[in-house]
């Protein structure tokens, strides 16, 4: 953890000086200046977008309507399926230390959770309902890069224009109405040595089951006649299931290939519970040819094989899989998905109790073994870096050959720990082979 805690404190060293020399340049020029690559081009583009109406200086954001948003919330087609994950979002945010925002489209914060000290802290700088967080007001953010771009973004410390904000890393992702509209955002929030990649993927999966709760509202409005022509309508339904009604799935990929749907198992082939998993993987989707790039790699396959492994699965899923860009429309529950939200969460307990094995064992493409090997460093670190023996211990029984895994379990064992004696044996077995 302190070579982690290290880079990240390299890396705010380094945006704190390139903020500290770009800045005023950028404000002087209006345009981004030849050699300013250590930036990502699309944050200095937004830095000197932002610098014609906000103060790098300002020490919090702009209030919207006096700070009383209470009615737009109570309008949103997003407080039915946000409220329905309140739970979750409230023990992800307080378990991991991070405060979660929901804005409307406009970039005004409408909702927000997490624990006491951390809402206070976001409160010092207005990360509250009310709160107004577009680029016009609060410059470079997350939040603000994800309303404009319409893509899942990840603003750390002085990537941030206004200064009071580089203490923060902010993860965020568009929830997309059933007609493509852009209804807000879904922001997590942290401190900066508290950032993590394992943050996104959160944020994508929450993102995901709220869009698909609201295409579950939508075919409840349709049945009962009071749909509105654009599907957005102020949510009223259950949040189970799709707009179709059809029944979701649960996927088991770790250490098993299985998928179940309404009780029965699907019959799917090797290929089509490849593409299955790596879409419940990235609830964003995949680009054709990047999911084909995914399954085959440089293998030459023709495009009407893949084509047709796609078609199979979406008519196995009752048509849950969208055409043109491939993502799945139907709620999947896939044991990978929840072990990357139990880390995400620093709930190693959870993890492992769903690690169960490799990622479909027996898969060779390239974007499941990438996924895979994601998973067993991401657990294995997780590991690494608990103070608790059980997680040791458990994840050594699987790992009978890393060494490193069982002198970890012997540093954290207490001294006359009888199970010292095991993780020795397992200690001494690894070391010999």
């Amino acid at each position: 953890m302190s070579s982690v805690r290290s880079d990240l404190r390299q890396r705010r060293a380094a945006l704190e000086s390139e903020w500290a020399r770009w800045v005023p340049e950028l404000r002087a020029a209006r345009r981004v200046p030849a050699g300013a690559a250590p930036l990502r081009r699309e944050v200095a583009d937004s830095w000197v977008r932002s610098l014609g109406s906000v103060d790098p200086g300002a020490v919090s954001a702009p209030v919207t309507d006096g700070g009383e948003v209470r009615p737009r919330w109570a309008d949103s087609p997003l407080r039915r399926p946000v409220i329905d994950l309140a739970d979750e979002l409230n023990s992800i945010a307080d378990d991991a230390g991070f405060v979660a925002g929901v804005t409307d489209e406009s970039g005004t914060l409408l909702w927000t959770c997490g624990g006491r000290v951390m809402r206070r802290r976001a409160e010092r700088v207005n990360f509250a309902p009310g709160g107004r967080w577009d680029e016009q007001a609060m410059g470079t953010n997350a939040l603000s890069l994800a309303l404009r771009t319409g893509r899942p973004n990840a603003v750390f410390s002085a990537e941030h224009l206004v200064a009071a904000l580089h203490g923060w890393a902010c993860y965020c992702a568009p929830i997309h109405a059933p007609d493509g509209r852009i209804l807000g955002v879904l922001d997590l929030s942290t401190t900066w040595d508290r950032s993590h990649p394992l943050a996104m993927s959160t944020v994508r999966t929450l993102v995901s089951t709220i869009e698909t709760r609201l295409r579950a509202d939508l075919g409840d409005r349709r049945r009962n006649g009071t749909a509105s022509a654009t599907g957005t309508g102020t949510a009223g339904g259950s949040g189970t299931g799709t707009a179709t009604g059809t029944p979701g799935v649960r996927l088991t990929c770790l250490g098993a290939e299985e998928a179940v749907r309404g009780g029965a198992r699907l019959r799917l082939r090797p290929r089509q519970l490849e593409i299955l998993t790596l879409l419940a993987l990235e609830p964003e989707g995949y680009a054709p040819e990047r999911l084909r790039d995914a399954l085959y790699g440089e293998r030459p396959v023709t495009a009407s094989t893949f084509k047709a492994e796609v078609s199979h699965l979406r008519r196995a899923l009752g048509g849950g899989v969208a055409t043109r860009r491939y993502a799945l429309t139907t709620p999947v529950d896939c044991d990978a998905v929840a072990v990357l939200r139990a880390l995400a969460a620093g709930d190693t307990d959870g993890a492992l109790a769903r690690y169960k094995g490799p990622l479909l064992p027996h898969s060779e493409a390239p974007g499941i073994v990438a996924w895979r090997e994601h998973l067993e460093v991401a657990v294995r670190e997780a590991v690494l870096a608990s103070r608790v023996p059980e997680h040791a211990l458990g994840y050594g029984a699987r790992a009978p050959h890393d060494a490193e895994v069982h002198e970890h379990a012997l540093r954290v064992l207490p001294p006359g720990d009888p199970r010292r004696a095991l993780a020795a044996g397992r200690l001494s077995t690894a070391l010999r082979d």
